[in-house]
């Protein structure tokens, strides 16, 4: 009985995965880790010091976007337009943050109209990006992220 008892004890440890290692690499775990990633969604988005004093993520991201187009309209504003027609239109900017917070032009929808009217359209704005003060970068569990987003601009020209 004794006998039985030790070969089917010994027979129970010896099968169970309960000795068995599974190694992990750490491609795995990388591999894992980056399929619950919210690639869409930052921690802490973009910011400027002037938009330090906001509480929310959401105040802060519009406080962003606002200092962003009040710096365009200003350049655009400076600036002598003349047109012909009556103009109002939103152009979209596609902007890129680095990781280090260079701000970078991807590209602008601009409508043929609006580009006939003020050919010079696409200097101004960016000149009106090179003269914004120093951006924070987006944040990501920790890391400093690369970010793009689309902001939208409404061109309005009596």
């Amino acid at each position: 009985m004794r006998l039985t008892v030790i070969i089917l004890l010994g027979f129970f440890v010896t099968s169970c995965n309960y000795f068995d290692v599974k190694k992990t690499s750490s491609e795995a775990i990388l591999e894992e880790e980056l399929k619950t990633f919210n690639w869409s969604d930052v921690d802490v988005y973009p910011s400027f010091s002037s938009c330090d004093h906001e509480k929310s993520e959401e105040a802060k991201k519009l406080c962003f976007q606002n200092t962003l187009r009040q710096a365009i309209y200003k350049n655009i504003k400076s600036d002598t337009i003349v047109v012909s027609e009556y103009l109002k239109d939103t152009i979209l900017i596609k902007l890129q943050i680095s990781e280090r917070g260079e701000l970078s032009v991807v590209e602008t929808d601009i409508d043929s109209l609006i580009l006939k009217e003020i050919p010079n359209l696409k200097m101004l704005l960016h000149n009106s990006l090179d003269s914004l003060p120093e951006i924070y970068p987006a944040i990501k569990r920790g890391q400093q992220v690369k970010t793009a987003f689309t902001l939208p601009v409404v061109i309005q020209v009596n």
